[in-house]
């Protein structure tokens, strides 16, 4: 198999580790790579021992980089590369689903004892689902707020009083697509795994338990993901269809040459470009981009009377040269580049190619952070 992808020294690193405990393993699964990292412990602390990314274009006949829909079968086969390639392995591993394969709501409830909130959960879950519940496979988390509470005015009968409310985030995911991943995930062979939506992994990984506001976006191929955190809780999310991939469509098309030339250019000179009819192909997709976060920007802010304090991003198109300028200036809020390797021990003479490379890492770290912390 060629290598179409980027993988830590595996050996040179190993001889760092002493002591270690079982490994485990994030898997992150997107439209146009696969990202893996291996994390284990020493001496209470987590540690990076390996890490692989592979292109999933070359699996559909076409370049690097392009977003891509591949069959279950050849999903399976290249995940099975990169953990061969990279010699990955681990006790315990969890997988991710895109975020748009779910249904997230956030929903009311009346303030009664957990017992009885896991009656009503899915008897409201009716009122937010498209098909029947039972082809669904359903989470939901009970939303601590400051307060711990929701007071809602009520009338009845003449007479004003408060009535408590319980918040509830919800996540709907249809049977088929819990088969699929069960099914990929048997490429791993490790009795102990899970799955978990990509936005959360993200959100652990380079928010933390920052009690302010602040929006994570995470642009990859094919869309951009946006999500809210508010107190530590996702509040709204949001996916805009479009992304890096269509930095190079719009390349090709103004400029008149094949996907493959786009790319590289994409790639070797993004909004570094010295060529105005470049920078005027790469700027459009993004403006829409920027517009879609600035109106999210504004309507939370209008919604719930608390302002997105900072955006960090996230994804393999954030690393497009220049981009985290562009968003600075296009972006009606202070903008940071994720930085999610600095949540665990790394080799000193992977610094600089781990902060280069977080943020398209961030969500198979969250996925591993979590399957070490389980």
């Amino acid at each position: 198999m060629p290598n179409l992808g980027k993988f830590l020294d595996v050996n040179k690193f190993i001889r760092m580790v002493s002591g270690k405990k079982g490994s485990v393993l994030g898997i992150d699964i997107g439209s146009s790579a696969i990202k893996v990292i291996q994390l284990g412990e020493r001496k209470g602390k987590v540690v990076l021992e390996n890490y692989g990314e592979l292109a999933l274009g070359p699996y559909a006949g076409v370049g690097v980089g392009q977003s891509v829909v591949l069959t279950k079968t050849k999903i399976k086969e290249a995940l099975g590369d990169i953990l061969r390639e990279a010699n990955i392995s681990g006790t315990q591993a969890i997988l991710s689903i895109p975020m748009g394969s779910a249904l997230l709501s956030l929903i009311e409830l009346p303030k009664v004892d957990r017992k009885q909130l896991n009656s009503m959960i899915p008897l409201e879950a009716r009122k937010y689902i498209p098909v029947p519940v039972s082809e669904v496979m359903l989470d939901w988390w009970i939303l601590p707020r400051p307060d711990d509470t929701v007071e809602t005015e009520v009338v009845e009968e003449g007479k004003e009083y408060k009535k408590e409310k319980t918040e509830v985030l919800l996540a709907a995911i249809h049977n088929d697509t819990v088969e699929k991943y069960k099914d990929i995930k048997s490429v791993v062979n490790i009795p102990s795994s899970s799955f978990e939506i990509d936005i959360f992994s993200a959100i652990r990984s380079v928010v933390g338990r920052d009690n302010s506001v602040v929006m994570v976006v995470d642009m990859g191929a094919g869309t951009t993901k946006l999500a809210v955190v508010d107190f530590g809780i996702l509040r709204m999310q949001h996916i805009i269809n479009m992304g890096s991939q269509d930095v190079s469509i719009t390349v090709s098309k103004m400029l008149k040459i094949s996907i493959d030339e786009a790319e590289k250019i994409k790639r070797e000179e993004g909004l570094n470009s010295s060529k105005k009819e470049v920078l005027n192909a790469v700027q459009i997709p993004l403006n829409h981009i920027a517009s879609e976060i600035n109106k999210v920007i504004a309507n939370y802010r209008k919604k719930h009377s608390r302002p997105i304090t900072r955006i960090v991003l996230t994804g393999g198109g954030v690393l497009l040269k220049g981009f985290s300028e562009f968003a600075r200036t296009n972006i009606n809020v202070p903008v940071e580049v994720g930085d999610p390797f600095s949540r665990v021990e790394t080799p000193v003479f992977l610094k600089d190619t781990l902060k280069e490379a977080g943020p398209e890492f961030a969500v198979a770290l969250g996925l591993a952070i979590k399957a070490i912390q389980e």
